[in-house]
């Protein structure tokens, strides 16, 4: 909880953010798992895959930092295809194989973070779309997946916390080509 003397804050992270077509095919395939009692599926509208979590950012800084975070890309494809599940009961669906422009994109957008003085994850780039948290035990369907994103943009978006924490698109960032 934030002091109530703190400056207000933004939760931030750099995500790809699928469109109303993909969204509904990732809602199918975490609707098609075998799932626990306990697991908490993630929300049709909050799935994605996340870039860079950039955390707690003053609100007064936002803004300043929309156009700084534009980064030129070409449109590419990822293909999700690996469902898989993460220690601690993370469900995922992943690439097998990460294509070359989304590292460079992550990559890319790291520079960028780094320039700004703002926080970038040390670990390796995992590209993986969270489907449910405490989902130990759960099952992905038998049949393969394999669904095809088309990657024209990127998005920054805010978390909301709290008990029904939503996300809040502040940019879309799109590729310097159309198509993949």
């Amino acid at each position: 909880m934030r002091p109530a003397h703190a400056p207000p804050t933004d939760r931030l992270f750099l995500a790809l953010w699928p469109d109303k077509r993909l969204r509904s095919a990732l809602a199918r395939h975490r609707d098609a798992w075998r799932w626990p009692a306990d697991a908490r599926r993630v929300r049709s509208d909050k799935l994605h895959l996340t870039l860079h979590f950039i955390g707690a950012v003053p609100a007064a800084r936002t803004a300043g930092l929309l156009s700084g975070l534009a980064v030129p890309f070409d449109a590419f494809e990822v293909v999700l295809d690996r469902p898989a599940l993460w220690p601690q009961g993370l469900a995922v669906l992943e690439p097998q194989v990460v294509p070359p422009p989304l590292a460079a994109l992550h990559t890319a957008l790291g520079d960028v973070l780094r320039a700004a003085d703002l926080p970038v994850e040390a670990r390796p780039f995992r590209p993986h779309l969270t489907l449910a948290r405490r989902a130990a035990g759960a099952r992905p369907p038998a049949q393969a997946v394999a669904l095809r994103w088309a990657v024209s943009h990127y998005a920054l978006v805010a978390s909301d916390l709290g008990a029904d924490g939503g996300y809040r698109v502040l940019a879309r960032y799109p590729a310097t080509e159309a198509g993949a």
